[in-house]
């Protein structure tokens, strides 16, 4: 069992559950409104890129897959939470439901967003891998990627809702596009990984 693999695929992951848990509260950030999910949900894309420079784009595509199961089973888990009934000592389901409760419209929405906006990105860095410079992967398949992702989310989870469509868009991925822009240093550490000889240890 190789330590680092184990690393950036257990950090992504961890990534997109916390993603999912902290979407319910809008920050503020200059003129846009962002869900507090969006600095850490576009790291997670710059991660991909990493995996898949490490590990190859298969180990990528699998480690989505993975993602995908890990993030329905948590907003099925939370569906349960949110309708066990609370003990009458405690007032706190309110709160808790406005937390996790998302609606199964938002939910769907964003699982169906992260699946196919994921396997974009992944094609696209591969596809670049021996043509651009590790920082142009970077920007163009995280910009194409989670370009793709703002639009299915948005259009799936508010079209007909009254909210401005292409304002949420905006601003979404402006904020999106800065966070890919500093997170580029992580694919540059990726040469450490890939230096470094691989090591069995006891699994």
């Amino acid at each position: 069992m190789q330590r680092y693999p184990i690393l950036l695929a257990g950090s992504y992951i961890a990534c997109e559950l916390i993603a999912n848990i902290t979407a319910g509260k809008i920050s503020i950030i200059g003129p846009f409104a962002v869900p507090a999910a969006v600095y850490i949900f576009t790291i997670t894309y710059t991660l991909l890129d990493v995996i898949n420079r490490v590990l190859g784009p298969k180990e990528a595509r699998r480690l989505i897959t993975v993602a995908f199961a890990c993030n329905a089973l948590l907003a099925l888990y939370s569906f349960l939470a949110v309708a066990l009934p609370p003990a009458p000592f405690w007032d706190g389901q309110e709160a808790f439901a406005r937390t996790l409760g998302s609606t199964p419209r938002i939910v769907i929405a964003s699982l169906l967003a992260y699946l196919a906006s994921s396997h974009l990105d992944v094609a696209i860095y591969a596809w670049l891998s021996k043509r651009t410079a590790p920082w142009a992967r970077v920007v163009i398949s995280n910009g194409l990627g989670l370009g793709a992702d703002t639009v299915i989310f948005i259009t799936l989870a508010f079209a007909g809702t009254g909210v401005v469509l292409t304002s949420l868009m905006l601003g979404q991925y402006v904020v999106k596009m800065v966070v890919t822009v500093a997170s580029i240093p992580l694919i540059y550490l990726s040469h450490i990984w890939i230096a470094k000889p691989k090591e069995n240890v006891p699994s």
